[in-house]
């Protein structure tokens, strides 16, 4: 019961990581990152590798530098958020929304095919293997002893990006990136360069999704392409709606609901006499039947972001519509910077 337990609240706070990412990136700043589970993978590859030590055989990986934990996981994150770069400098400057998805979805899979058949690199379709528990030896823990350790140390990891990713938001980075988000347009009017933005959180989301990878294959111990499937980030994208698109707090409630309850407490629930494993195979399903109801009924999510609200600034003449265009400038400047809002005016995220 304890390793069913632990097991279930390790995938809790490492998600909540993960959909912390996505969300500075689609959340705040409006990027569809259908590639986001590559940047987990790269993560957890780089994690793998830098973790195991130069003699094991039997395994084709490269690297092999033994670091202890958390060099190995923070190495992941910069591999992640180097890879990111990349690719932001490549797509952002000439494609938006849809045309971003595909492409970002397109280099998903391109990342998959070259891992699962390049031996040389991580061990193909084997994926790693046999990646050492991290502290295990220097604290002297048992196999259930490990599992409870790294479930509250990632808890306290996951704490800790938290209060770093609320300080981002509530900064006037924060208020910029959502400024992008709502109107990149009128954002690069009031004299913000909107590829720059997108740039930034493209990097921290993707620093976010590494540390989660490296997490993850130490906790398990193995990874291999089958475990990032472009499919896995639409399930990071239901943790996102179901929670609260640009709220952090919401990311935590989706991690409860959709990857903990939906995704991996089935696998613990007892075989149907005479269908064994066709709970199982109905998660995703479940998942998708949640984020419908959730589309139709609250599609602002069950934490949904709270939004800043400024005071009219005098008066207008214009007509009825020029007017609502005008406000909604006005407030936007407000958000950036531009225009000092009125004493006393609510503070949003």
């Amino acid at each position: 019961m304890t390793y069913y337990i632990f097991t279930l609240v390790f995938f809790l706070f490492d998600y909540f990581i993960l959909a912390m990412g996505l969300n500075i990136q689609y959340g705040s700043t409006g990027i569809l990152n259908f590639a986001y589970i590559g940047f987990v993978a790269v993560g957890a590859y780089v994690t793998g590798v830098a973790a195991m030590p130069a003699n094991v055989t039997g395994e084709h990986y490269i690297l092999g530098l033994g670091l202890p934990f958390p060099l190995n996981t923070l190495l992941g994150g910069v591999a992640a958020m180097g890879l990111a770069g990349l690719v932001a400098l490549i797509t952002l400057r000439r494609l938006r929304t849809d045309y971003l998805a595909i492409v970002l979805i397109s280099l998903s899979l391109v990342f998959y095919d070259f891992c699962n058949n390049d031996v040389s690199l991580f061990n193909g379709a084997d994926g790693l293997y046999n990646v050492p528990e991290p502290l295990t030896r220097a604290l002297g823990l048992s196999s259930n002893g490990f599992i409870i350790f790294f479930a509250c140390l990632t808890g306290v990891v996951s704490l800790l990006m938290w209060l770093v990713m609320s300080r981002i938001m509530r900064a006037p980075l924060g208020r910029t990136f959502r400024a992008v988000r709502d109107d990149h347009v009128t954002a690069a009017a009031l004299g913000k360069d909107t590829f720059r933005m997108q740039l930034k959180s493209m990097l921290i989301g993707s620093f976010f999704a590494g540390i989660g990878g490296g997490l993850l294959i130490q906790f398990g111990g193995s990874f291999n392409p089958t475990a990032w499937l472009p499919g896995e980030t639409f399930v990071v994208f239901a943790v996102l709606i179901v929670g609260g698109a640009g709220n952090n707090m919401g990311m935590f409630v989706g991690a409860l609901l959709v990857e903990t309850l939906l995704v991996h407490l089935p696998a613990f629930l007892p075989d149907i006499p005479g269908h064994p494993g066709l709970i199982e195979y109905f998660d995703l399903a479940l998942v998708g039947l949640v984020l419908m109801v959730m589309l139709w009924f609250r599609p602002q999510g069950i934490v949904p972001e709270r939004v800043r609200r400024t005071p009219s600034f005098g008066v207008s003449e214009k007509p009825e519509h020029e007017a609502g265009r005008l406000d909604r400038t006005t407030a936007l400047a407000a958000a950036l910077g531009a225009v000092e809002p009125a004493a006393g005016a609510e503070e949003g995220r």
